[in-house]
């Protein structure tokens, strides 16, 4: 690559534009749909397609980008996929139906899809292989920072200005990256392309869309309705079971395949690449719970919610390129470790709220777990890429970014499902304790009706009010409970995990690292 030594700030930069932008696009709109709802008549669960249609779109053509990249060259596609989002980005914003407006969210996730794999791709070959965990150090300041930023920056928006605003703000970042990427960024000597005349693989390219789409449609409206009580449900998941297995074993057996599985013949490639799915797994679900415990139990509001979030983001910022400095010294596994362990302790920590806790408290939580991921995300993916030829990084970047993204969808839904069974099983339990012969709550009951009648001067019957104050704590202390199992169920997780690192290889480190031969 033409200028990788002299200009390696300039195409870090030039790439890491892009995949900021693309990650926000993904949690941007989340706190923007009641506004686009009532803005464009849409009803409460129509407006969810803004947010499922971008995912699918995106979870359909991330595995495929390796693919493009050498259909078109890397350089060309990159470009391509920027100025699709783009301007999708520009159309989004002046939609005046929701029809429209999911059409062009389904463009954007198209032009989005391709960014964050192909970036990762030409920041693990801009770095040499020692640098490797730097590189990722960096691109995790988007991935990791992205999805906290995005709920910030689309109410801060959406609040003083217009939803359409959250789309508008893509033009001139998306207009600076075309600028730094046709000015900086450049196809290696190396780079693979589709010799002319090569078949394209168009079953395992259908095999893909159904696949993946079916998929991630599942993941994000089964909790709505009701996972396998719903026949669509049922539909989508034995038709993403089917197209899936199938999808394995023709591309397997496929001599130019769409999504080159071979590459799970590295060990430590396959193993990091299970470590990321389940590591984001628990980390965005608790990304997903904590806003709503705040929220929905203790009473703050969206914007309180976020500053609650933000410290934790703003020291994985700092954290994460010296965590990729160190694995240039340090065994990246042993790094890995420790980010497992610091995640654990969080949830663990997270495990034992109350109804009580202080903004202090709940902060602090997030500040372990802002510590602890970068050593996940920067190792994790250190490891993953190791020992993959440059020849295979774009096939392996698309396949590790797809699964990431997958790790976080399937979490998503874990923990929302999850949460409500515990809660149900929890105010069974509790609902027990719930009837005029237990000595507690006749007294709880007395005392209420006591102060509701404001003291012995007042004869009035305060029972129902004093039984739904009553029951509304019980629903608090439900719910309560529910959230902690769930948090609990997190850290499991992450301690589960420290047991896969001895099948990983023992990545390099120092300056002397030399590529293997293929």
């Amino acid at each position: 690559m033409p200028g990788t030594q002299t200009n390696k700030f300039l195409i870090t930069l030039a790439v890491m534009i892009p995949t900021l932008i693309e990650i926000l696009d993904t949690s941007v709109a989340n706190v923007s749909l009641t506004h686009i709802q009532g803005s464009l008549s849409a009803g409460q669960e129509e407006v969810t397609w803004v947010l499922t249609s971008y995912m699918v779109a995106n979870a359909v053509v991330i595995p495929m980008s390796g693919w493009l990249a050498r259909f078109m060259g890397r350089k060309r596609y990159l470009l391509l996929s920027l100025i699709v989002f783009t301007i999708s980005s520009m159309l989004c914003g002046a939609a005046t139906s929701l029809e429209q407006l999911i059409l062009f969210r389904i463009i954007q996730g198209i032009g989005g899809g391709g960014l964050q794999p192909m970036s990762q791709a030409i920041l693990l070959e801009t770095y040499p292989p020692s640098q490797r965990g730097l590189a990722m150090g960096i691109f995790g300041m988007g991935v990791v920072v992205g999805p906290i930023l995005g709920p910030l920056l689309g109410g801060y928006l959406t609040d003083n200005y217009s939803w359409r605003w959250i789309f508008y703000i893509n033009v001139p970042i998306g207009a600076l990256a075309l600028y730094m990427i046709t000015s900086f960024v450049f196809d290696p000597s190396f780079q693979e392309r589709r010799a002319k005349g090569e078949k394209i693989d168009y079953v395992g390219l259908a095999l893909l869309a159904i696949g993946l789409g079916s998929l991630q449609i599942v993941l994000d409206k089964g909790e709505l309705k009701d996972w396998f009580s719903s026949g669509q449900i049922v539909i989508l998941t034995a038709t993403a079971a089917i197209a899936l297995v199938a999808l394995v074993f023709w591309e397997l057996n496929h001599e130019r395949p769409i999504v080159d599985l071979r590459i799970f013949k590295d060990r430590s490639f396959a193993t990091g690449n299970f470590v990321m799915f389940l590591a984001f797994f628990a980390f965005f679900g608790s990304i997903v719970l904590l806003p709503l415990y705040l929220q929905t139990l203790m009473g703050y509001s969206a914007y309180l919610a976020g500053w609650v979030l933000g410290p934790g983001g703003a020291i994985a910022l700092f954290m994460l390129p010296f965590v990729g400095k160190t694995t240039e010294r340090v065994d990246a596994r042993v790094l890995l470790g420790l980010g497992l362990l610091i995640n654990a302790y969080s949830l663990y920590y997270m495990a034992g709220f109350n109804l009580r806790i202080d903004i202090e408290t709940a902060t602090f939580s997030r500040l372990i777990q802002g510590v602890g991921m970068p050593f996940i995300f920067v190792s994790c993916s250190f490891v993953a890429m190791a020992y993959v030829s440059k020849e295979q990084m774009n096939n392996a970047s698309a396949i590790f970014n797809l699964l990431r993204n997958l790790g976080g969808s399937f979490g998503i839904a874990f923990v929302t499902t999850l949460l409500a069974r515990r809660t149900q099983f929890h105010h069974s339990r509790l609902i027990e304790n719930f009837y005029l012969y237990n000595p507690g709550f006749s007294y709880r009951l007395d005392e209420l009706k006591f102060m509701f009648q404001g003291g012995l001067g007042s004869f009035s019957d305060n029972s129902n009010l004093a039984l739904g104050h009553i029951y509304n704590s019980l629903q608090k202390q439900t719910a309560m409970l529910a959230y902690c199992d769930v948090f609990y169920a997190l850290a499991l997780i992450f301690v589960f995990l420290t047991g896969f690192l001895w099948i990983i290889r023992k990545p390099p480190s120092g300056q002397k690292f030399e590529m293997p031969a293929e």
